[in-house]
């Protein structure tokens, strides 16, 4: 089969490889699409790759090809997302169901093989089914929109609450409408682009605040009447959203940050004070799964992107290049603000 191989620090190479097989318990993946994740540009541009040569491409879509033996929740033909964490299932946090924080894991497309090819093999928990309605292209977000779930999931949300998103990015936007399906009395998304916020106004969220704003501390407090918010979801790993997030914490709030941080940071006395005063809960997010494997996070993406409640918005793709092309497509992030969306390569083109 033909893959986009790495062999080293911006040398990706589109050539030809043993195709996997179905073995027992596995599935063999008829690849579709693939969304090139951030995490994965420092393993091609930089020397974050685990080992040489490299299949990376975690975040996928396709049709099953085959399956292995013991195999019976899919079957050949079946449109399916991929799941890329591969846990232990023996350590003390896979025990518990806690498998983000398997410290034995595997990782398709970082640690093993993955999707930057025409076949992926994956153990069968591993492939999630989708119904026609949703298209491949909608598929291969299934990875960040259970990422979102996740995080929502990490504080105890409860409906009826004002909930704020920092950061209206791919995250941010599936975090607020997770927010929206179970219950929020308002969403509102913060950003400092306002195509960003016309689209979290578009995908449904009551109000879009530009933090460029030199009153957009009002504008956030008018709409929580003053009390600050419920929820707060800190989705875009900046600093200045990161403190950001302990103004906009009403008392009592539950504060998550989903985001990754890139940067040191410092908090002043008063701003970590916020935490002590405000006796908000602080959390942090990390992958998307739960019990039973992989978790409803993935149950719940697949039944609600069905059912259009969680929408899919095409300018959250920048661009599609063929897979041939995926050299090319990693050349964009190395352009300083360059790619505004996921880039997505097609292995069948």
């Amino acid at each position: 089969m033909k893959a986009a191989v790495v062999h080293g620090v911006k040398d990706i190479r589109y050539e030809e490889i043993q195709t996997p097989g179905a073995a027992p318990g596995k599935v063999l993946i008829k690849v579709k699409y693939t969304g090139i994740c951030g995490s994965d540009v420092p393993r091609v541009n930089g020397t974050a790759c685990h080992f040489y040569p490299n299949v990376l491409g975690h975040e996928f879509s396709g049709t099953v090809e085959a399956v292995g033996e013991g195999v019976t929740s899919v079957k050949p033909g079946d449109k399916v997302a991929g799941v890329p964490l591969v846990p232990c299932m023996k350590c003390e946090d896979c025990q518990k169901g806690d498998y983000s924080l398997c410290k034995h894991y595997s990782f398709i497309g970082s640690r093993e093989y993955g999707s930057y090819a025409e076949y992926v093999a994956v153990p069968e928990k591993n492939a999630v089914k989708f119904d026609d309605a949703v298209s491949f292209e909608q598929a291969a977000f299934f990875e960040p929109a259970t990422v979102a779930l996740h995080g929502l999931k990490r504080v105890n949300y409860q409906g009826g609450g004002n909930v704020a998103i920092l950061g209206g990015g791919t995250i941010g936007m599936f975090t607020m409408q997770w927010a929206r399906i179970f219950g929020a009395k308002s969403a509102t998304v913060f950003d400092i682009v306002p195509e960003r916020l016309e689209l979290a106004k578009r995908l449904g969220a009551e109000h879009a605040v530009n933090t460029k704003d030199a009153d957009f501390m009002e504008q956030a407090m008018a709409i929580t009447e003053g009390r600050g918010f419920d929820y707060v979801y800190e989705t875009a790993g900046n600093t200045i959203t990161m403190k950001m997030a302990f103004e906009l914490a009403g008392n009592k709030a539950g504060v998550c940050f989903i985001g990754t941080p890139t940067r040191e940071m410092t908090f002043s006395v008063k701003e970590w004070e916020n935490m002590n005063r405000k006796e908000f809960n602080l959390t942090g997010s990390w992958m998307s799964y739960s019990a039973p494997f992989p978790g409803e996070e993935w149950t719940l993406a697949a039944h609600y992107f069905k059912t259009g409640q969680l929408k899919f918005d095409e300018s959250f793709i920048y661009k599609k290049f063929p897979l041939s092309q995926a050299a090319e497509a990693f050349k964009l992030f190395e352009i300083p603000g360059e790619v505004k969306g996921k880039i997505l390569l097609d292995s069948e083109a």
